[in-house]
């Protein structure tokens, strides 16, 4: 009877130490364990390190405090000014209650999917297709501001919300195209007529500087002929001012109207 009454007691610490062993969990620095006693939730979340889960009494749910990334699926979206487009984003959000996470909601993760891919359409066909890809960081904002003002209840925070990216019909992609060509042709004349409007300004400058000293145009016809003559050409050049014409043609005027005088 002893030797029984010993293997007995022996099977029952043995009993007892394996679920000891089996109770004990280890949790890591970015995990908490939510842990759920005869169904009723504890007032704080267990973790990190060695925590003591006692089954069937307890139950735990690990939940991780990492930041976390999902991609919100392509949406079909018509903006403001009726341009179908296909959409898809990037949520980057995280757990700041872990109670209320496993508590208030089934699956977070779900949950925020759904409400990004209802929010992006709402949002996104307010804007139209100018505003959408010029403030990208302005609708960003937008979008994260009111997913966080929903999943909030959840303890779960919004980090961050990225429009990933926008495909356009082809048609619109080549209507862009040539609407980006006439803008350069636009600014390429406005450039080259604001040139010529400097450099017909200069020159009237110049030629009211000239008028003041008449030596100067001799000098400049010079300088012309000396430049002419570095690039050791078999042709030269004489220039002729046209004051000089204009001088001949008062000339030849005056000998036209004294030659009838003379014969009569």
């Amino acid at each position: 009877m002893e030797v029984l009454g010993f293997g007995f007691s022996t099977i029952v610490i043995v009993i007892v130490v394996l679920y000891l062993l089996s109770s004990i969990k280890i949790l890591a620095e970015y995990e908490r364990g939510v842990i759920f006693r005869l169904g009723r939730l504890l007032e704080s979340a267990k973790g990190p390190g060695i925590i003591l889960v006692f089954a069937p009494l307890d139950r735990m749910v690990r939940v991780s405090l990492r930041q976390e990334a999902f991609e919100v699926p392509p949406q079909d979206i018509i903006t403001r000014d009726n341009v179908t487009l296909k959409v898809n984003a990037v949520i980057f959000l995280r757990v700041i209650e872990p109670r209320k996470a496993v508590v208030e909601v089934s699956n977070y993760t779900y949950q925020t999917s759904q409400f990004a891919q209802t929010t992006l359409r709402s949002v996104l066909g307010e804007q139209e297709l100018d505003e959408l890809l010029s403030h990208r960081e302005k609708i960003n904002l937008r979008l994260q501001s009111i997913l966080d003002t929903h999943t909030a209840p959840w303890g779960v925070k919004v980090v961050n919300v990225e429009v990933k990216q926008v495909d356009m019909p082809e048609s619109m992609l080549r209507a862009m195209a040539k609407q980006a060509e006439a803008e350069r042709e636009k600014r390429s004349k406005i450039i080259h007529a604001e040139g010529e409007f400097s450099a017909a300004q200069r020159l009237v400058d110049a030629a009211h500087l000239l008028a003041t000293e008449p030596v100067s145009v001799q000098l400049r016809y010079l300088q012309t002929l000396t430049e002419i003559g570095v690039e050791k050409n078999t042709t030269v050049i004489f220039p002729v001012p046209v004051d000089f014409f204009s001088g001949l043609q008062k000339l030849l005027g005056k000998d036209a109207e004294s030659s009838p005088a003379v014969k009569s």
